[in-house]
């Protein structure tokens, strides 16, 4: 469901996130709330749609009253395709997604069934909780919140009985094979193949009793046909260091010999051998060096030459889980991947508010307890700025043609723009859609075939006194972005369960004009990426704050804090 046009957005800028960042910090979202919370809730879910439809068709998945999940979006966001960019289009159907997410939800944990979040070249890479135990498929759902206090890694059901349990072993298994048939179902018809699971257990236990299983260890195997990933990445409490550390993850390394902590790093090889990494010291890494490698890891699955899809979860799937994806969103959005014509403010809306709020973080309670990951998430943003973590750095080296450089392909784009012969008869340039956004241009999108090493001397230098192609060689100014006006609603259709948005973004003052191409640069990625981050902290400093650690015995304040100081000023929480 699309916000009807004319509709002014619910929040702007700033004042926009301040608002949301206070709500996010008072309670943890629930789908069923009512009383004063639900108008400021549902502002915040208009303006997720709105910002959805500026470059995406979608249809919704209604779950106004947490019928579906207590703690999901009570408009679950179907994206279908990039409107009128992308080549790629999803060919999920809303009707026959939701027939299959209703009969599967209690295969996972708290009933956080497998939901796609990310659409990249048709892929949906997806977000869940780990499998759920014997005695929440049993309806003892609720207990959990009582007997765990809501921690993390706190499942579903605290009194569970084991799946070993011979007495009840053959029912559990005809009921294990129904549920999770359907589960897996649900996953073959959104294409994921790749399951990656950041549980630094195979299983929870609680009081000496198996409370969750997970895809790695499932005794019938039901699923090798799926690539399984076993990242084993530290649960929120982790985080309680980060900030005793006055937020500063470098250094900072998880004890992986606790005796909890079970589950080994796995990857099948051929996931690792572009990727120039050691992963067989992965225990030595800090959170810094561990969050990049399998952030490098996800970008390198997702961009694989396969239309298979990804489902990244953790345990209850709203800590990890959206760390990881709001760091995919993020970053597929610096390389101008995806959600393209969102500025920087936006995007920063969109990934705080549905990635994180609407998917239920409980950030109020984190907070109390000094278990940071959210703050940790946006601040990481300085660490993967460079081209090393871009999804279109393989793409670019692999269609680069033999002989030129990126400059000369962009300077001959720029001089043949509107035709494909009007260079020589010893070239050919031949155009095709680009599987990044409008706006931004990258190898693919063009083939270059020169006659031969002469014919490229010449060319060159024809470029090199060409005024023209010297200009292109230089920072694109601002206006090459594709603004955020000029969206011409289509067309429009509503059916029982949903509710579909045709909207298409037009660039000019012809809904038809074609928008023109930007590069988007390694220097352009960290400039976006650095405005996301600055905005958090500015708007984070205003309302939610942070909290001081006790002073080092030199006295020297803490590193963030004192950025904070010179930067954007900390302060308290305060009201607008």
């Amino acid at each position: 469901m699309a916000a009807a046009r004319g509709c002014p957005p619910a929040g702007s800028g700033d004042r926009a996130l301040a608002e949301l960042l206070l709500e996010f910090s008072r309670a943890q979202y629930r789908a069923k709330d009512g009383g004063g919370a639900a108008a400021k809730v549902e502002r915040i879910e208009r303006r997720c749609l709105e910002l959805f439809g500026r470059d995406y068709r979608y249809s919704v998945i209604p779950n106004a009253h947490g019928e579906i999940c207590a703690h999901y979006p009570r408009h679950i966001v179907l994206l279908e395709r990039d409107a009128g960019r992308d080549p790629f289009e999803s060919t999920v159907q809303v009707g026959k997604l939701q027939d299959l997410i209703n009969r599967s939800k209690m295969a996972r944990c708290r009933g956080r069934f497998v939901c796609p979040v990310i659409l990249y070249k048709g892929k949906h890479i997806c977000r869940s909780a780990t499998l759920a135990g014997w005695g929440e498929l049993y309806g003892r759902t609720g207990y959990n919140y009582i007997f765990s206090g809501g921690s993390d890694d706190a499942w579903a059901d605290a009194e569970d009985i084991s799946e070993e349990d011979s007495a009840l072993r053959n029912a559990d298994s005809q009921l294990f094979d129904k549920v999770r048939g359907h589960d897996i179902k649900l996953l073959r018809y959104l294409s994921v193949r790749y399951i990656c699971d950041l549980m630094v257990e195979n299983k929870k236990v609680k009081f000496g009793l198996n409370v969750t299983s997970s895809e790695k260890v499932d005794k019938a195997q039901r699923y090798a046909d799926f690539t399984l990933l076993s990242i084993p990445y530290p649960g929120c409490e982790f985080f309680k260091e980060y900030k005793d550390r006055d937020y500063t993850a470098e250094g900072l390394i998880f004890n992986w010999k606790q005796d909890y902590v079970d589950a080994p790093l796995s990857i099948p090889v051929s996931l690792t051998q572009s990727l120039n990494i050691d992963w067989s010291e992965y225990q030595s890494w800090d959170l810094v060096q561990q969050t990049q490698n399998y952030l490098k890891l996800l970008i390198s699955i997702i961009n694989s030459d396969d239309d298979s899809g990804l489902l990244v979860h953790c345990i209850s799937g709203w800590d990890r889980t959206p760390l990881f994806i709001s760091l995919l969103r993020l970053s597929l959005w610096a390389d101008g991947l995806i959600h393209a014509s969102l500025e920087p403010s936006e995007i920063l809306y969109l990934t705080v508010a549905y990635d994180w709020f609407l998917f239920g973080h409980m950030l109020a309670d984190r907070l109390s307890k000094g278990e940071e990951i959210f703050f940790f998430c946006f601040n990481f943003l300085k660490h993967i700025t460079s081209e090393e973590f871009s999804a279109v750095k393989s793409q670019r080296r692999k269609s680069l043609p033999p002989g030129f450089t990126l400059e000369e392909i962009c300077m001959l784009k720029q001089r043949d723009r509107g035709s494909t012969t009007s260079l020589s008869s010893d070239f050919s340039l031949g155009m095709e859609s680009s599987p990044g956004a409008a706006g931004s241009f990258t190898y693919e999108a063009v083939e270059l075939m020169p006659a031969g090493a002469q014919a490229q001397a010449a060319w060159r230098k024809s470029c090199a006194s060409s005024p023209q192609a010297m200009l292109w060689s230089r920072a694109q100014p601002s206006e090459d972005r594709l603004p955020s006006t000029g969206m011409a609603e289509v067309k429009s259709s509503s059916s029982s369960s949903s509710t579909h948005s045709d909207n298409f973004l037009r660039i000019g003052s012809s809904p038809l004009e074609v928008p023109r191409s930007r590069l988007v640069s390694a220097s352009d990625r960290e400039s976006r990426l650095e405005e996301v981050r600055s905005a958090f902290l500015a708007s984070y400093s205003r309302t939610i704050g942070l909290k001081a650690v006790p002073p080092s015995p030199s006295g020297a304040i803490g590193g963030l804090l004192e950025q904070f100081v010179r930067g954007v000023g900390l302060r308290g929480s305060s009201t607008l």
